[in-house]
C-alpha cells in the first residue's frame, strides 16, 4: 500500500483511468489521441445532438430516419411508465414485485440519467442497489446468489410480501492536502444492513454498491467490433506502462454462448438488450420472455406466492414493450462539447493525455456496422473508454467477483455527457457508489493501475488541475 493509500483508507471504484493501454489495434477502428481530430465536439458521431438543457441526455439519435425516432418515441413512453401491484386496471403495466427497489426505469435513471446515493446518512436508496453474492462461481461462470437474498438486496414488497431488509451508508470525511497546498476532502462510505428479513448473511457473503448510470450512448457501445475491444487489452502489459486491462468474458442469454461483457460497472452484460431484461427483473420484479421467473429465493415464501401481472404465454413484460425499450435504450443520442476551443479547456484536455489518463479512456473509437441499426454503424465516437477491466487495487476493490473480473477490477466508464450531469441530474456524485462530489474527488479515489495518472492530478499546480476540470466538464 503505498503512502498515498494510507493517508487516505482508500477503497472503492475508479470512474477514470490509467495510462495508453492499446497495441497492436487496427489504425481505422481506434484513433490514438496524437491523431489531430477535426470534430472533438461530435462525441457520438453523426449521433450527436447539441442541446445543454436538463433534457440533454433524453433525445434521439440525430441521425434516425422518421421509423427510428418514432419506434424511439415509443420506446420513451414504456421507460417513463410506472408499474403496479397485479391485478390492476392497467392492463399490461401491472406484476411490480413481489420484491423490487424501484417502480419504474425513470425512478432511478431520471431524464434518462445517473442516481444519485442518499442526501443524508441512513436516508432510503433511490438508483443506488446493493449486488450480493455467495462464494463459489453461478450459472455459466457469473457470480453466485446468496442462498436466502439471491443477487441482488430488495427493500420493498408488495402489499403481503415481506421486503430483504434495509440497509443504510454512513460516510466519514477523510481530510487531505494536495501538493500545492489546497485543502480536500473525501468521504468514505460503509454500508450498514439493518433487519435482515430472511437471516444474517452466511460468513463469505459479498456485497457491492451500484449506483445507476447514465445511458447516452450504449448503442454506440454495443456497435463497436468485439475484435477491437479485445486487441486494446494488454494482459501481461508488455508495454510496461503500468496498464494491464483485460476483457470480461460473459454469458449471453440470447446466444447461449460466452460474449465479449460491455455494460455494467464490471462489464458483466454483452449487450443492451440483456441489461435491460436483468434490470427489469431485478430492479422491479418484472418478467420478460427471456427472463420468465420472478426473483424470489426458496425461503421467500410470500414472495413465491404472490400474484403474477403476467401468465404462462406472456410475461409481465410485452414483447412489444421489451423490444421498444431496448430500442429506445440503444438509439440514445451523446450531447456534444460545448467548449472545445475554449484555451483553457483546450490546455485541460492536453493534461489529461499527458498525465496518462487516455490509457483506459481512450479518446476514440470506430463503429462498424451492426444490424438493424444504420444510424449507429460506421461512426467515428469520442467515448473515452476501452470497455477494459482494469485492476484498481485493494484498496478501490469491492471484494465481489463478476465473471472473470475479479474484486479488484471495473470497467472503464465512459465520460462522453459527464460534463452535463449537473445540469441534467441536479448532482455530480460520482464513481460507482456515487462517494465522490465532483471530477476531483473521482479522480483522487483512484489506484492500482490508475496510480500514476492520479498522483500526477495530486501534483499539478492548483491552475493545472481546474485546467483538467474545464476539459472534463466539456465532454
Amino acid at each position: 500500500m503505498s503512502d498515498f493509500h494510507r493517508a487516505h483508507g482508500w477503497f472503492g471504484v475508479a470512474l477514470l483511468g490509467g495510462a495508453f493501454a492499446a497495441c497492436g489495434v487496427e489504425a481505422s477502428a481506434v484513433m490514438p489521441a496524437a491523431v489531430f481530430d477535426p470534430e472533438p465536439q461530435q462525441l457520438g458521431g453523426a449521433t450527436t445532438i447539441s442541446d445543454t438543457t436538463s433534457n440533454a441526455y433524453a433525445f434521439a439519435a440525430r441521425n434516425l430516419d422518421n421509423d427510428g425516432r418514432n419506434a424511439f418515441a415509443l420506446g420513451s413512453h414504456f421507460f417513463n411508465q410506472g408499474w403496479v401491484t397485479a391485478p390492476a386496471s392497467a392492463a399490461g403495466n401491472d406484476g411490480l414485485g413481489p420484491l423490487y427497489n424501484a417502480t419504474s426505469c425513470s425512478s432511478c435513471h431520471a431524464k434518462a440519467g445517473r442516481g444519485a446515493p442518499p442526501s443524508v446518512d441512513g436516508a432510503a436508496f433511490l438508483g443506488l442497489v446493493i449486488r450480493l453474492s455467495a462464494p463459489g462461481v453461478g450459472t455459466h461462470g457469473g457470480p453466485a446468489p446468496e442462498p436466502n437474498y439471491g443477487l441482488q438486496f430488495q427493500q420493498q414488497g408488495i402489499l403481503g410480501v415481506q421486503s430483504e431488509g434495509n440497509v443504510r451508508v454512513e460516510y466519514k470525511e477523510q481530510p487531505g492536502t494536495f501538493a500545492s497546498g489546497e485543502a480536500y476532502s473525501l468521504r468514505a462510505p460503509t454500508y450498514v444492513f439493518d433487519g435482515l428479513n430472511f437471516g444474517a448473511f452466511p460468513a463469505g457473503t459479498m456485497s457491492s454498491p451500484r449506483i445507476s448510470r447514465a445511458m447516452v450512448g450504449l448503442g454506440l457501445l454495443q456497435a463497436v467490433d468485439a475484435s477491437v475491444v479485445r486487441s486494446l487489452a494488454d494482459e501481461a502489459d508488455s508495454n510496461r506502462d503500468g496498464i494491464s486491462g483485460r476483457a470480461n468474458e460473459v454469458w449471453n442469454e440470447r446466444e447461449k454462448k460466452s460474449a465479449l461483457g460491455r455494460f455494467g460497472w464490471k462489464a458483466s452484460q454483452p449487450t443492451v438488450e440483456q441489461q435491460v431484461q436483468e434490470a427489469f427483473l431485478a430492479d422491479m420484479g418484472i418478467t420478460t420472455a427471456p427472463m420468465p421467473e420472478e426473483n424470489c429465493t426458496k425461503v421467500q415464501t410470500a414472495c413465491m406466492s404472490a400474484p403474477s401481472g403476467g401468465t404462462e404465454t406472456e410475461p409481465e413484460l410485452s414483447e412489444q414493450k421489451r423490444v421498444a425499450i431496448v430500442r429506445w435504450n440503444m438509439t440514445l443520442a451523446v450531447p456534444a462539447r460545448r467548449n472545445w476551443k475554449d484555451a483553457t479547456v483546450a490546455r485541460g484536455e492536453t493534461l489529461f493525455h499527458q498525465a496518462g489518463c487516455i490509457g483506459c479512456h481512450l479518446p476514440q473509437l470506430k463503429t462498424a456496422v451492426l444490424e438493424g441499426y444504420p444510424a449507429l454503424s460506421n461512426q467515428t465516437i469520442r467515448p473515452y473508454t476501452d470497455l477494459l477491466l482494469h485492476d484498481m487495487g485493494r484498496d478501490l476493490a469491492d471484494g465481489r467477483p463478476d465473471y472473470s473480473a475479479s474484486g479488484q477490477e471495473w470497467r472503464t466508464p465512459p465520460l462522453w455527457g459527464i460534463g452535463l450531469l449537473k445540469t441534467v441530474n441536479k448532482h455530480q456524485f460520482l464513481l460507482h457508489d456515487g462517494r465522490a462530489r465532483g471530477f476531483a474527488e473521482a479522480i483522487l479515489w483512484h489506484g492500482g493501475e490508475a496510480s500514476g495518472p492520479r498522483e500526477k492530478f495530486y501534483n499539478m499546480s492548483a491552475a493545472d488541475r481546474e485546467a483538467l476540470l474545464a476539459f472534463l466538464a466539456d465532454l
